[in-house]
């Protein structure tokens, strides 16, 4: 061989082997094609008359549908804005939402570097099969609200400014100084050919869009050089349009477009409700029509927020009664779908957030069952699949579910007035709250899982020792009780003398926490108690009657809706009406939560009725998602002389159980607050009660197992606890996670 043939050979040798490498270590990784115009400006995605379209690997403009969830910025324990998640977890949440069937996430805001980085990471080798995600910008809502004019030079260049940042940040090119409440670090990597569209703003306040379009009334429309508001344009929709331009123009610098859309939501949505019953819910409308793309070829969509449940015109209107569902009424979303759609003949129009939570606490209706609250994981994820194929069927251009992981620290107006205080919300997971349950992935409470409730307490063997306290207290039938506790539940297992059988016999426990509260009177049957009151009782039986009653005295319900607080419940009810607190055939209340408040005109369109759920019912099942009877709800079971349950803490009048601190008996402030003081713990009190018949076969009064004994609440030992700062929680794929997989996957 010759000597240039033998280097020849080495060249072609070298090259294979680094050809070689490359693959193996991704360096030669698949392709992702973009469109390239006549500049060189680039684009992935854009939008073609009333469809959102993608380039693909043959060069090609395809029509597709966004099919996604939201994302949010934070783990148990943490508020949004400490931004604690990991890469590990964004991996990881990546690889399960891609699995899922989804194309997209959507973030609200700017994330910490590490989720462009992951994300990037992520999509190493796929190729055209890529993840993308929708980067949020957060709009200067607390300074909009406050001072209700968009046009506050200050709220201008506080949103121009979140728009620069976040532009940058995606493009791996700007350094964030630490700041509270805020993303920070040093953004290095260019994930802008991963992003699919640019979603900006929050959901508008409809009265400070009105001051704004008063207060600048004369204001001559926005023309940019991108974006411009056209004839007939509001001043708060010109404004809209100015931001957008700011973003594009932010964003053309990087030789990028992409499509760009403005948050909005039903509230201020193009339609006219006649049967909502809220001024403000049908004040103004915010139209992303009146705004147009003059030199952006990525081009522009419009997108709303959807829920089933809010506004109430949902179960209001009789204008939506068009399309009948399969349980004898009617599909008012579908209906309501169907009329905002025919308003965007050409545009395309996304959902960008829907769905429902898997929660006890319920905070509204919605027709057909689907509402705010109140589901199990698969029901939440029936009800969810329901809402994306009438989404996908109406003709819209993507579907994005609210919400990937329950959070924590979220907040709703039903349960506000007792999470006492308010800034320890994260520590803790009150599962009445609805809005902290709307995930695909569960966060569980750090025993949860651990502890299955099953009526078997096998597995509490297998806690650490000093995690299990055993009660030290004596009453008749009952041979043991074990008590733990984790961020969600107070935990009780207890061993019985004889077989636990719910049709002759009930269990009660009380629970008394601080000084005052009520004795129970029709319940303890003849037993006397003595040294104080309870403020809970839990009773066990008949799947119809088992619950957590509250002490009429103690009673928050009452107390905030009664006399004392907004005059909203009947003053004096009938015994044994729909109106009457009491449990049947007890003498504490029923635990309720508001579901809508009492208003009537002048202040309303028409009369708006109280409403309320009773939410202290415990449902009996399974909790473990193995087994055939799982039900994410479950509070108890029995097991032959085992009875085992997991309590909410709030059920036992706890607003902050990692602080210790119970609502108290102090009358309702000038606000109407209710204010806490920390106990000591909770002292239970068992007993058990035989049923009675008489000879009609109607039922009477329980005998308990003994009437003559006496209960001294002082000589019964308390269950305590150190306060926690930190908190254990455990990640878990719901039920409603393999719903949304089959749809997802299934969908084009």
């Amino acid at each position: 061989m010759s000597k240039r043939k033998w280097i020849v050979a080495v060249c072609l040798l070298t090259v294979m082997l680094l050809c070689g490498v490359a693959v193996i270590f991704g360096w030669m990784r698949p392709s992702l094609p973009a469109y390239a115009d006549a500049d060189g400006v680039q684009m992935k995605f854009k939008t073609e008359g009333t469809e959102f379209q993608v380039y693909d690997e043959h060069g090609n403009w395809q029509t597709m549908f966004a099919k996604g969830v939201n994302l949010g910025a934070t783990v148990p324990g943490h508020f949004p804005g400490e931004m604690p998640i990991r890469e590990e977890d964004y991996l990881r949440w990546f690889r399960q939402i891609d699995e899922m069937g989804a194309n997209v996430i959507r973030i609200y805001t700017v994330h910490n570097p590490v989720f462009y980085k992951a994300l990037v990471k992520y999509n190493h080798d796929k190729g055209e099969d890529a993840l993308y995600f929708m980067q949020g910008i957060w709009s200067p809502e607390e300074q909009l609200i406050e001072r209700q004019d968009a046009y506050d030079p200050e709220i201008v260049e506080m949103f121009k400014q979140e728009i620069e940042k976040a532009v940058a940040a995606v493009y791996g090119d700007i350094t964030l100084e630490e700041k509270k409440g805020s993303a920070s670090g040093k953004y290095t990597v260019n994930a802008g050919k991963y992003l699919m569209a640019w979603h900006i703003g929050t959901e508008w306040d409809p009265a400070m869009v009105d001051n704004t379009n008063r207060l600048h009334e004369d204001m001559p429309r926005y023309e940019g050089a991108y974006f411009s508001a056209v004839e007939g344009a509001s001043p708060f929709e010109s404004w809209l349009a100015s931001m957008l331009d700011h973003t594009a123009a932010a964003e053309r610098k990087y030789g990028w477009e992409h499509p760009i859309t403005f948050t909005n939501w039903v509230t201020t949505d193009v339609l006219e409700h006649p049967g909502e019953p809220l001024f403000e819910e049908d004040m103004v409308s915010v139209d992303a029509r009146h705004v147009q793309p003059v030199d952006w070829e990525a081009g522009y969509f419009a997108s709303y927020h959807v829920y089933p449940y809010y506004p109430d015109f949902f179960r209001t209107d009789e204008t939506l009664w068009t399309i009948p569902d399969d349980k004898g009424g009617y599909n008012t979303y579908k209906a309501y779908l169907r009329r905002l759609k025919a308003e965007f003949t050409d545009m395309p129009i996304m959902v960008t957030e829907y769905g429902v939570p898997s929660s006890i606490g319920i905070s509204h209706y919605g027709p057909g069952g689907r509402d705010q609250g109140g589901h199990d994981e698969i029901e939440q994820g029936k009800v969810n699949v329901s809402l994306t194929e009438d989404i996908y069927e109406e003709g819209y251009s993507g579907a994005i579910l609210f919400m990937w992981q329950d959070e924590w620290f979220k907040k709703t107006w039903n349960t506000m007035p007792f999470e006492i205080p308010d800034d320890r919300r994260p520590f803790w997971l009150n599962v009445l709250t609805n809005e902290k349950m709307f995930g695909l992935l569960a966060m569980q409470s750090g025993k949860d899982g651990d502890i299955v409730i099953d009526g078997d307490l096998s597995d509490w063997d297998q806690l650490p020792e000093e995690e299990v306290q055993l009660w030290g207290g004596e009453a008749p039938g009952i041979r043991s009780m074990r008590l733990t506790h984790d961020e969600a539940y107070l935990y009780i297992g207890m061993e019985l003398e004889q077989p636990f059988d719910p049709q002759r016999s009930r269990l009660f426990i009380g629970a008394d926490t601080i000084e005052g509260g009520d004795v129970p009177e029709k319940e303890l049957g003849g037993i006397r108690m003595d040294g104080g009151g309870l403020e809970a009782l839990i009773q066990l039986g008949k799947d119809s009657e088992s619950q957590v009653a509250i002490a009429p005295s103690y009673d928050f319900h009452q107390r905030l809706y009664g006399k004392e607080g907004y005059w909203m419940l009947p003053e004096d009810p009938a015994e044994g009406s729909k109106d009457d607190p009491k449990v049947p055939g007890g003498s504490f209340h029923s635990w309720k939560l508001a579901i809508s408040l009492l208003m009537n005109p002048p202040d309303t369109r028409f009369s708006h009725p109280f409403l309320d759920e009773t939410v202290g019912l415990l449902k009996r099942g399974i909790s473990d998602p193995g087994s055939p009877e799982f039900n994410s709800l479950t509070t108890w079971q029995y097991e032959g002389n085992t009875v085992e349950m997991r309590i909410p803490w709030m059920l036992l009048g706890f607003g902050d159980p990692s602080s210790l601190q119970v609502i108290d008996y102090s009358p309702l402030g000038d606000n109407r607050e209710f204010t806490t003081t920390t106990a000591e713990g909770v002292r239970l009190i068992p007993w058990i009660a035989e049923r009675a018949a008489d000879p009609a076969g109607e039922e009477v009064p329980d005998i308990p197992s003994d009437a003559e004994s006496t209960i001294n609440l002082q000589h019964i030992p308390l269950y305590t606890w150190e306060p926690w700062e930190t908190v254990g929680y455990q990640e878990r794929l719901k039920k409603s996670y393999y719903e949304m997989q089959e749809l997802f996957q299934r969908l084009p």
